[in-house]
């Protein structure tokens, strides 16, 4: 990363002015140069989403964040428009995450998804670096101070964060973030839409008055969804489970009720007139190439009712 990109665009521009409700896409950086190899081909095949922007997560503890920004300069040469790098506090210094933040800049990224992030593998509990932050909004601060025209993004939890104390001790950190200059928020993975409007609504009543994408994963195994949601704390409805048992759980069939599932929850949420969908699709492209999924996106809507 050595020579000064041409600036993207802000993502906040784009949600701000929409011409059809958004979609975006969220990849992550796999860990050896195969992994790197069938993600430049999934990333090929999802070009004809047309997504408006996309996200790469940041390795744990660091651990493949020389990775994340690979996958962004790959991602960029694909084609995709405005692309946006995830951040943590995760084992990094102030000065490290200056360093980082610097390079992510001068390659002309001017979106980040600002996080604390998750405990390294094998740990339970979030320890901050002795020289490091405690909290996202310490690092939105630090990042808008440094470059005000980076549009951040930060996480919500329609379920609470797992190691809040409360659901309104959550909103408080939640309010926190935006004030220290976040321009919206994107969800943690949920498959029951009611947990995403009453999460609207109460940052709203508490004068949160940001963007809210909502985050979906389109469940392709029982596996799957029980591992993400034992993870994140997040509701795995006893009807969708039921329906995926009933068809073994795994392979196509099981694939098939998670993306049916996942294409009733698109089409709700955009006929309320959300800004748009953040799909986390774990490095494949089978459930966002779905027909069942695409056609959401063709059909006209209302627009900005809940941005």
């Amino acid at each position: 990363m050595h020579a000064m990109h041409r600036p993207e665009i802000p993502i906040i521009d784009l949600i701000r002015n929409p011409e059809h409700p958004l979609l975006s896409l969220e990849f992550f950086p796999p860990k050896d140069e195969k992994g790197m190899g069938q993600l430049k081909k999934v990333a090929q095949q999802l070009l004809v989403t047309h997504p408006n922007f996309v996200t790469c997560t940041w390795g744990a503890g660091g651990s493949t964040h020389r990775r994340t920004l690979t996958v962004c300069e790959m991602l960029q040469t694909i084609g995709f428009p405005p692309i946006m790098p995830h951040l943590t506090c995760v084992g990094e210094s102030r000065l490290a995450l200056g360093n980082i933040a610097a390079e992510i800049y001068n390659h002309g990224f001017r979106n980040i998804m600002t996080l604390r992030g998750d405990p390294p593998r094998g740990e339970s509990t979030f320890v901050m670096h002795p020289n490091g932050f405690k909290y996202a909004s310490e690092l939105v601060l630090f990042l808008k101070n440094r470059y005000p025209d980076v549009c951040c993004g930060v996480a919500g939890y329609p379920e609470a964060h797992p190691e809040s104390e409360s659901v309104e001790e959550d909103i408080r950190h939640l309010k926190e973030k935006v004030e220290a200059g976040a321009s919206f928020i994107t969800t943690q993975l949920f498959f029951d839409n009611a947990l995403y409007f009453s999460f609207v609504d109460r940052c709203r009543n508490k004068g949160i008055d940001v963007p809210i994408i909502p985050g979906l994963l389109p469940a392709i195994s029982l596996k799957q969804v029980e591992r993400f949601t034992n993870m994140c704390g997040a509701l795995f409805p006893e009807k969708l489970a039921a329906n995926m048992r009933k068809v073994g759980g795994e392979g196509e069939a099981a694939q098939q009720v998670g993306i049916k599932w996942c294409a009733d929850q698109i089409n709700e949420l955009l006929d309320s007139g959300v800004p748009g969908i953040h799909l986390y699709v774990l490095n494949r492209s089978n459930a966002a190439l779905a027909p069942a999924v695409m056609d959401c996106f063709s059909r006209k809507r209302p627009l900005g009712i809940i941005s």
